[in-house]
């Protein structure tokens, strides 16, 4: 029983140390500007949480400063096993990032619509005939995984890599990302100039449900600013209470999953306006700018990459090797449906 009071105890440690870590990388990003680095970053890495993706960052610029990795980014990570898995072993003294991995248990249940007819099954317990089955993350363990550059074995497969010409958008991006806003029912209107949306780039209204973009840009900008109102397309309708409440908080959600778009295709992101995001988000009421970032990271990175799955392009990779499966996502918690409120209708400007 004492030991495994401790080893609660030191799990519980760990993962303090790791929120502590967290916060302070995330702090550290937000105060120097430097947030559509640590977007670009977490396009590559889509397939993962963002708090983990931060995690592994800042660990890997610490083996870089150290001079343990030879490259100040990591490309491929994965656990020990799924590298022996694929023919590669982790190097002898490298140390890889601790991140969070979920804990996950079985239920069971000969109702599965009714939300409280679930039952927990023990560790190698059977469900019973008839008895659907599903799992339930419960929590949170500390997990290592290493970066390719920290193993040695057989070479991965090679992944084919978009390109980009300098001001003229990914091909197929401008037509996927329509494709996407439409089957929302919304409609896309082309302006001439920004005068005629307010003085914004882009537009989304709920109450006429239509999204419109400024012409007078080159395709960069114009596909960039497509994604930042799909962006408000999936998050910001009336029904999302913070983005009502905060403007803010919708524009720094929109506008981060418009840089994570694009970081996915290669998108050249050094013309976007961080300051936008930054100003944003400390005009939250009640929130630091870290505190705003935070709070919609996750949001973020989801909707990026429901919206990349469902595009026809070429992207870069996620972050798993070449070759490893993904992971089945787990079924959805069994939930109650709640009425929605009647709020009324925003209207976002684009940035």
């Amino acid at each position: 029983m004492r030991t495994q009071r401790n080893d609660a105890a030191a799990r519980e440690a760990k993962l303090e140390a790791l929120h502590a870590q967290l916060t302070e990388a995330v702090g550290a990003l937000v105060a120097s500007d430097d947030w559509r680095r640590a977007l670009e970053f977490a396009a590559r890495f889509r397939s993962r949480s963002f708090n983990n993706t931060m995690l592994i960052y800042a660990k890997h610029q610490a083996a870089y400063a150290a001079g343990r990795v030879s490259a100040p980014s990591p490309t491929y990570v994965a656990g020990f096993k799924q590298w022996l898995s694929l023919g590669r072993h982790v190097d002898k003294g490298q140390s890889g990032s601790t991140i969070l991995a979920p804990v996950t248990v079985r239920f069971a249940s000969s109702m599965p619509s009714d939300g409280n007819s679930w039952r927990r099954l023990g560790r190698g317990e059977r469900p019973r005939l008839g008895e659907a089955v599903r799992s339930r993350m419960i929590g949170l363990r500390p997990a290592h995984v290493w970066d390719v550059s920290q193993t040695s074995g057989e070479p991965l497969p090679e992944q084919p890599r978009a390109t980009l010409l300098t001001g003229l958008a990914p091909e197929g991006l401008w037509d996927g990302l329509v494709d996407q806003i439409t089957a929302r029912g919304f409609g896309l209107r082309l302006v001439s100039t920004a005068a005629a949306i307010g003085g914004a780039n882009g537009l989304t209204d709920y109450t006429t449900r239509e999204v419109s973009v400024r012409m007078d840009m080159d395709d960069a900008a114009q596909v960039k600013t497509l994604a930042h109102e799909l962006g408000h397309v999936r998050m910001h309708g009336p029904d999302n209470e913070d983005a009502v409440l905060h403007r803010g908080v919708a524009e720094v959600e929109a506008e981060s999953v418009a840089l994570m778009v694009g970081a996915a295709h290669h998108l050249d992101t050094r013309s976007y306006t961080i300051p936008y995001v930054i100003s944003w988000a400390s005009s939250v009421e009640g929130k630091t700018p870290v505190e705003v970032v935070q709070s919609t990271a996750e949001r973020v990175r989801a909707a990026a990459v429901t919206i990349l799955d469902a595009l026809p392009t070429s992207q870069i990779a996620d972050g798993t090797p070449p070759g490893l499966d993904r992971r089945t996502p787990l079924p959805p918690r069994p939930t109650r449906t709640a009425e929605a409120a009647d709020r009324r209708p925003m209207e976002v400007a684009g940035p």
